[in-house]
């Protein structure tokens, strides 16, 4: 990666989270802190992982991504949007009475989102589904689905693993969000996942541990990744909940709350700081 490929990636990662407080302040609701924490992977899937096309959504070829922690649907939002598949402004109707962007990801009516989640575990199982199909039809693409360190204590979660590596699932890539928090608190007081690199292994997966949220790091992640053969691969990747905003940094009250009007102006100060930071180098 060329020191401008990432610069462009890291000024689009801080246009994401604008979009994320965005919507989520326009919303009055909504669940900010793990959409900041996967900001940088959303960003790194649609600007350079991804084989999609916004002008032709639907294409049968095209990468499949499923966002199994669908409560993080601000981050998609705005990746998707700053990757043209429509409107910035449209971030401002999230969860709003007729707007198609809801409150979790519909695949009914949002142009790139290949699959509707939110009810946590499903969308991994969802992912297999597709996965194995894009085999037995002989369709090139390759399926990816990010989900989060608490919802991988759903046992649904483990048996799709189970039937990943069982069927060889080589074209399915499973990232996990690891920012340590979920909703009740911590989640190792919760109902602790770890080690969960070890225990996709024991499970027949391929998996390694990364920094989520340096560039290099993924990239090299998804690398890897598409290399293996004849079982499926996960990215476990290590964030900070409410990446980018500092008040919401590492602050389990940020998981589903949104700003009100003071915060949501010290959040965009900020964000607008970094991005002229990253736009002056």
């Amino acid at each position: 990666m060329t020191a401008n490929e990432k610069k462009a990636l890291r000024l689009n990662a801080c246009k994401v989270r604008m979009g994320i407080i965005e919507g989520t302040y326009a919303a009055k609701s909504g669940h900010p802190g793990g959409s900041l924490s996967a900001a940088d992977l959303f960003t790194y899937l649609y600007f350079r992982e991804l084989n999609v096309d916004p002008a032709q959504p639907d294409k049968p070829e095209r990468d499949r991504f499923v966002l199994s922690k669908g409560h993080c649907a601000p981050g998609l939002y705005a990746a998707l949007s700053l990757r043209g598949f429509f409107p910035w402004e449209d971030l401002k109707t999230l969860r709003h009475i007729g707007s198609y962007l809801q409150g979790h990801p519909d695949m009914k009516s949002i142009p790139g989102v290949d699959m509707s989640t939110g009810s946590l575990g499903q969308g991994i199982s969802a992912a297999c589904g597709m996965a194995l199909a894009a085999k037995r039809q002989g369709n090139p693409c390759r399926v990816y689905t990010l989900l989060g360190d608490g919802e991988i204590e759903e046992g649904q979660v483990w048996e799709a693993f189970m039937f990943a590596a069982h069927y060889k699932l080589d074209n399915l890539c499973a990232v996990i969000d690891n920012n340590g928090l979920q909703i009740d608190g911590p989640v190792d007081r919760v109902m602790s996942p770890y080690p969960i690199g070890d225990k996709l292994r024991a499970f027949g997966w391929e998996a390694v541990e990364t920094d989520g949220h340096d560039f290099d790091a993924l990239e090299a992640a998804f690398a890897r990744a598409r290399t293996v053969q004849g079982r499926p691969f996960a990215i476990v990747m290590k964030t900070t909940k409410g990446k980018g905003v500092g008040y919401m940094e590492n602050q389990v009250g940020w998981h589903g709350k949104a700003p009100n009007a003071e915060q949501y102006e010290t959040a965009m100060a900020e964000l607008r700081a970094r991005l002229a930071e990253l736009e002056g180098e």
